[in-house]
This record gives C-alpha cells, structure tokens and sequence, in this order.
C-alpha cells in the first residue's frame, strides 16, 4: 500500500519566496533591509560562533527579557520563533482543528492560508476595499463561529493600513471565542498618528496575540527569527506546541543586540520614508497606479494591455537585472511588488520602468 499523508496536505500549494537574484542582479523581491543589519547584530552573531557546540537557552530568556524592555512588555507573556512564520504555525497548530473556520482578508499574507490548510480548517477571505482591510467585512465574514482572525497591519504585499480605532472596533465586533491575531511585521515603519500599536490591546482582551519579525527594520531575515505577545493562557499553550530548542543560539544573541540598537532602526526608518515618497512620487508621474504604502515595499499596478502586462513588466526588469515579486498567488495578477532598495536601485528600478512604459 502507497504511504499517503493526512487528507488535504496535498492540496497544499507550498510557499514560494520572492525569486533569487543572478550574480549581478539587485534582489527587490523579499522586502529585504536595503542597508543589512545592525553592526552591533552582527557582531554577536561572530561572537556565538565559539558557542556553537552548546544549546541555546531553550526559552530564549536573553532575548525576551530584551524585547520586554525595549517594548515596555512582560517577558513572560513573549514567545520567541523561527520567524513569525513558525509562530503563526504554531497557533494554526494549537488552536485550529479540521472544519475550524479561519477568515483573512482579501489580499491577506500567504501564509494565513497555509496554516490554515496544515489543520484541515477551512479559510473564509473577507472583501477588502481599496486593497485595504474592511472591519465590516472581517465582522461579517468571521460571524459567530470563525476560530481566527488573521489580520496583517500593515498588511503584505499592499503596504495599506487600518487605524487603532479600526483595529479596536473588528475586535469587539468578534466573538470571545475568536482569536484575532495581529501580524505586525512591518508595523516598525508607520508613524501615522491613527496607527496604534497593537501591544496594549493583549492586556486590554483575553484573546488577541500580536506578532512581530527580526526579518523587515532589524534586517535579520536570514536569521529566522520572530516573536509574539499574547495572554499568559495563549502563551502557555504555544509553549507546548513548540520545539525545545526553536530559536537557535547566534539568532538569539544578533537579535538580542538589534532589538536596543535604536539607531541603526532610526537609520533604516528614514531610509525607508525618503526611498518609499521617491518610488511613490516617481512611478506615479509615470502614469502607473501605485497602492499608497507604509511598509518597505509599493505595490505597481499594470496594464492587461498585450506587452504591457505585469508579467511583462516583469520580464523587462529581469533582463536589466532588477528582480522583483509578481503577485499572481495573491489575485493581483496585474501588479508587482517591488521592495525598496538602496538609492541607485530605486533610481534604477523608476529609469527601466519609464522605458518600459514607453517601449
């Protein structure tokens, strides 16, 4: 008898990341930091290499009490991962059950979909307007008997952003029961006033959790590094779901050194905003149609006219040496999203897509 896995795994398409670039091209694909990481991050990640034949410290207690002091949060109520990623899998994997409802909005993070269908729970996406996250329609679509709410903010790959108040009303609108977990991966760079950290909102109800990366502002992508805050009774539990050993020892000591080197997020904030009003403003004169972003990244809209596709877009930048992410898995099949990069990549990326348009 054929070994066969659980029913639905193979309906699973895996995720795939933004696309490798060839030696010599410039990689906007990822939302990648343009200016790396923080040296003093690097610098202990040299360091632990002569520790690496003991096992890091199983419940990453350096690196929580740290996130706790710079964030003003209690370390017990923090949890550490491989990336966000694994922690947003670890809640898939402690809450959800097969038939569970998961709802998303429209153009939610890929992976909301993957833990999902890891636990055999259906996934609902909620319409969004204007590429950005609708409450009502969260409200809605969650109804009385969704188990989660995943809700990026600012969500990936649109770069849109919904207000505190917002934030606040989705959450009483859902059920106790429900979960609302908020992925802030790229919450570091909005500074909009109508923006709320989410973090107080875990000591205000018992059933939201917050998550956060090392990967965007800190520039630990290649670290696999992440954490979250929830309730103690949500803590406890990812705590029995994961692995003993699931931050390992340079990860936790580079971002032990990145989460209180304020300067280098200073640094890499005002990059981000004079780099995002360039793109914006600069493509925008172009004639193209550029999704209003706060993340590391904009959103280019194309036209379904043959040769002037996303696709074809897309192709053209390859050939100059510019990669950047088509979203077709997302169903923005006319737009690309492209991260941004350090000076001479935005120049380079506005230059070839003017001669794109007049081609």
């Amino acid at each position: 008898m054929t070994l066969q896995p659980r029913p639905g795994l193979l309906d699973i398409k895996p995720y795939v990341p933004g696309a490798a670039a060839p030696e010599g091209a410039v990689k906007l694909s990822s939302n990648e930091n343009a200016l790396g990481c923080s040296p003093k991050a690097a610098d202990a990640f040299k360091a632990a290499a002569s520790s690496l034949h003991i096992y890091p410290d199983g419940g990453a207690t350096e690196l929580r009490e740290a996130i706790a002091k710079m964030e003003s949060l209690k370390a017990d109520q923090i949890v550490c991962g491989a990336g966000s990623d694994e922690l947003l899998q670890l809640i898939g994997k402690a809450y959800l059950a097969p038939g569970d409802k998961v709802v998303q909005s429209q153009y939610g993070f890929l992976v909301y979909r993957l833990v999902a269908m890891q636990s055999g729970a259906e996934i609902v996406s909620a319409p969004e307007k204007n590429y950005t996250a609708d409450v009502d329609a969260l409200i809605e679509t969650a109804g009385d008997d969704a188990k989660i709410v995943f809700l990026a903010n600012p969500n990936n790959p649109t770069g849109t952003w919904i207000s505190g108040s917002e934030i606040r009303r989705l959450r009483e609108g859902l059920p106790a029961s429900t979960l609302l977990v908020i992925d802030c991966a790229y919450g570091e760079f909005v500074d909009a006033p109508e923006y709320e950290d989410p973090l107080a909102l875990v000591s205000e109800y018992g059933n939201v959790v917050v998550t956060r990366t090392f990967s965007k502002i800190h520039g630990l992508a290649g670290l696999r590094l992440g954490w979250m805050y929830g309730p103690k009774e949500v803590v406890d539990v990812i705590h029995r779901v994961r692995g003993p050993f699931n931050v390992n020892l340079p990860a936790i000591e580079a971002g032990t050194a990145a989460i209180q080197d304020r300067d280098f997020l200073k640094k890499s904030k005002e990059h981000n905003d004079q780099s995002l009003a360039f793109l914006t403003q600069q493509l925008g004169g172009l004639g193209y149609e550029v999704t209003p972003s706060v993340c590391n990244f904009v959103l280019v809209h194309f036209s379904e006219a043959p040769g002037k596709t996303a696709d074809d877009a897309n192709k053209y930048l390859a050939e100059r040496g510019l990669i950047v992410r088509g979203v077709q898995p997302y169903g923005l099949p006319n737009a690309l999203r492209i991260s941004v990069g350090l000076e001479e990549h935005n120049r380079a990326v506005v230059d070839a897509l003017e001669a794109f348009a007049k081609a």
